[in-house]
């Protein structure tokens, strides 16, 4: 491997002429999609069908343009000398063409089939690669070159097999600023192995702390929507996240890979129009995560299907009707067997009983007839049930026996009454079901979404008056649409001939009512994440999921509904679990939800974490019930962790030290503290620290469920005794807070250190 940055170095040179000429490239096509995209915005527009045209234009040139200014920042990531091919081969992230079409491109995009050697190929299988350059740019200058010639006498090596190394370590080292960055400079082989496999079926991504999980899955959705960018464009590409904190992190990795049109989610804001970050105990949410609350849900919604014990009796036009319970239940029936789903069973449930109601009015009153002649006819008695279908009080037994339900109003409901839970939750002890209750007008919690979407599949949504309301529009859009036909064929030229107005051509002739109206339909403009964050139906294309391991098998239900296809890619690492609804091995999560249809990749080397700290990470994950190993570390940071006895009464004062410290020293900072001193940790912290400019790089005070899947320079640990104690899996919580640190750690602790980081207890090494 050779490392080139000298300003005179003639490789640099060369290297430098061939960026150029790429960056002259991509400004010519960015000019040309501007265009592309004034001109479309300069059409003409002459009824709806021109200005949906158009704008499907603008947003396709937008996108491109938006790609393009993407690929701006490191355009070039290297090239690949073939044995073959007497020219290099420029990878970048975007395809640009070349002036010859019959040759190579000037620039492969990094998704493309032929980048793939850029970053599997090895000294013991080439792939015909000669020598593998990565190029380092500081804006569009050539900063530095490092080359890999693959040849068997380069394959030496203690540790696991690096793709560019320097270019990796490099970028390994340097500070973070808060927000995640893509990894396409220094994809390694077992990564990029997991990102172009096949988008079939469910593929889990199992990767301790520092492996790039969650990196690796982000540029698996960019390059699925490369590669099947036709049928995800149309269906769309979900990204799950855990918390709010950590959709923030990620955001900036698909744009800046020119991928804007992809849903990022946490669960609590997979409900349309709901944003749930209510709070709960750790015991709720397991509870409400249990796939028993299918069969509670649908106790719920039957129990609000009821037949009063005493039967009713309503009074007619002076009439007495008498309904008995067994009368109701068999209005009840026949409404179940309408549908399953109750507000789509309840019309039928409504005619029945206006039709028993009817049956008992014509009974009386043609009893009171003195010869018993039927006073009524068929057509009669139609007439009268559809008038009592109408009066108030049987309006009003409908609504109470047979109510419309939302899925809102029924959790409310269940929630907010002891006895309505303890009749949907046969078999539950007094406790759990105890878990269940609050009061009504409680904030939703993210447990409650996959309740409330399981809820709207038993319930339905009776959408009867807005098809008919459909149908009257479509109607009239037919008939405005043949009056315009109609117009324009009586306003034709009539100074022609017999035989020249037979050759003339109308619009009648092209097209008829039905094919106009439809053109002059309403357009929907909003792009594909934006209509599926407002459908509750909608299905994706892909799903990616990260943290899966925190899910509930209420939540793998709904997400396996939101993409029935099970085309997922699921990311995580069961010994990171912290909840107590999530999952101790994939295939207990998974086997509910899509059976064997599932795979299983695994990333085994640690990039982020220093050697010094993962010792330590070590010996808390072989301290606990973790069924997988911890991954190998690549790297030292020089900085061995330090650990400190603090007083209690000094522990705040101490915390606000060490982190201005901490901060001094650059990059970001974490305070990871247990939930009980996240609120005086926080207010310490605001205290002593000034306000920064970039809020990105301010430190934060986190609890270890905030902390799953994100990365500092730096991170203060606060007493990992009641990290251990106030986690439902404390040693998972104790495993992550020790794992995002990429340089410093340090620890303060109160009380005595627990004996799983015995290993910090005689280290008297100091910061650098």
């Amino acid at each position: 491997m050779t490392d080139s940055a000298a300003g005179a170095d003639p490789e640099l040179a060369a290297e430098q002429v061939a960026v150029t000429d790429l960056y002259r490239r991509l400004d010519a096509n960015r000019d040309h999609a501007v265009h592309r995209f004034k001109q479309a915005l300069a059409m003409p527009v002459i009824n709806p069908q021109s200005l949906g045209e158009r704008e499907a234009a603008a947003r396709f040139q937008s996108a491109r343009i938006t790609a393009l200014d993407a690929a701006d920042h490191a355009l070039v990531i290297g090239r690949l000398d073939r044995e073959e091919q007497p020219q290099p081969l420029y990878i970048g992230r975007v395809g640009l063409p070349a002036d010859d079409p019959a040759g190579d491109p000037a620039l492969v995009d990094w998704r493309a089939p032929a980048s793939r050697p850029f970053y599997t190929a090895t000294p013991f299988r080439p792939e015909g690669v000669v020598r593998r350059r990565h190029i380092r740019l500081r804006g569009r200058t050539v900063t530095a070159v490092h080359d890999e010639v693959l040849s068997i006498d380069a394959t030496a090596t203690d540790g696991p097999a690096l793709t560019g190394e320097a270019a990796l370590m490099a970028a390994l080292t340097a500070e973070r600023t808060g927000r995640m960055t893509d990894i396409v400079a220094t994809i390694q082989a077992e990564q990029d192995a997991i990102i172009r496999s096949d988008a079939r079926g469910v593929l889990v991504v199992q990767g301790g702390p520092g492996t790039g999980k969650t990196a690796v899955a982000l540029h698996r959705a960019a390059y699925l929507l490369y590669t099947h960018r036709d049928r995800l464009a149309r269906s769309g590409l979900l990204v799950v996240g855990p918390t709010p904190t950590f959709l923030r992190y990620i955001a900036d990795v698909l744009p800046s890979l020119g991928e804007t049109g992809v849903l990022l989610a946490g669960l609590g804001q997979l409900r349309p129009g709901l944003d749930a970050q209510g709070t709960e105990s750790p015991e709720t949410a397991e509870v409400k995560g249990r796939l028993a609350m299918v069969s509670v849900l649908t106790s719920a919604v039957r129990a609000r299907q009821t037949v009063p014990r005493t039967g009713r009796e309503l009074v007619i036009d002076g009439v007495r009707i008498t309904l008995r319970p067994a009368d109701l239940n068999g209005v009840r029936t026949a409404g179940r067997r309408a549908s399953r789903l109750h507000n789509l069973g309840r019309p039928a449930f409504a005619r029945a009983l206006a039709q028993l109601i009817t049956d008992r009015y014509v009974g009386r009153i043609s009893g009171d007839v003195r010869d018993g002649g039927e006073l009524l006819d068929r057509r009669d008695v139609e007439s009268l049930r559809d008038e009592i279908a109408t009066e108030p009080a049987v309006r009003q037994l409908v609504d109470e026996l047979w109510p419309v339900l939302t899925p809102e109003q029924l959790l409310t409901d269940l929630y907010s009454s002891p006895a309505r839970i303890k009749a949907a939750t046969r078999g539950w002890s007094d406790a759990d079901r105890a878990l269940l209750a609050r009061p009504a007008g409680s904030p939703w919690t993210p447990a409650d979404v996959p309740l409330l979407e399981e809820a709207d599949e038993l319930l339905g949504h009776d959408d009867s008056a807005e098809r008919a309301r459909e149908a009257r529009r479509r109607r009239q859009a037919r008939a405005e649409a043949q009056d315009t036909l109609d117009m324009l064929h009586g306003s034709r030229s009539t100074d022609l001939d017999d035989d020249e107005e037979g050759e003339e051509l109308t619009a009648g002739d092209l097209l008829d009512a039905e094919s106009l109206a439809e053109r002059s339909s309403e357009v929907d403009y909003r792009t594909t994440a934006e209509r599926a964050a407002a459908d509750r139906t909608w299905t994706f294309g892909h799903v990616v999921v990260d943290e899966a391991q925190e899910l509930s098998a209420m939540a793998w239900r709904l997400l396996v509904r939101r993409c029935p296809t099970r085309s997922m890619t699921v990311v995580g690492d069961l010994a990171q679990t912290g909840s107590l609804a999530g999952a101790s091995a994939w295939d207990e999560a998974l086997r509910p939800s899509v059976g064997d249809h599932w795979r299983l990749a695994e990333l085994t080397v640690n990039y982020r974490t220093p050697t010094e700290i993962m010792a330590v990470a070590a010996d808390v994950l072989a301290a606990s019930d973790a069924v997988t190993a911890a991954p190998q570390s690549v790297r030292s940071s020089g900085n061995p962790p330090v650990a400190e006895r603090v007083e209690e009464d000094q522990l705040l004062p101490r915390v606000a030290a060490r982190t201005a410290e901490l901060a001094g020293l650059g990059g970001t900072v974490a305070v990871v503290v247990p939930p009980s001193r996240a609120a005086a940790a926080a207010r310490a912290v605001a205290d002593a620290l000034p306000a920064q400019r970039d809020p990105d790089r301010a430190p934060v005070v986190l609890v270890p469920a905030e902390a799953k899947g994100l990365e500092f320079d730096s991170v203060l640990l606060v007493d990992p005794a009641a990290v251990l104690a106030e986690g439902v899996r404390g040693h998972s919580d104790l495993y992550v807070a020790l794992t995002r640190a990429t340089q410093r750690l340090v620890v303060l602790h109160p009380g005595e250190l627990p004996t799983v980081l015995d290993r910090l207890a005689d280290d008297p090494a100091q910061l650098d």
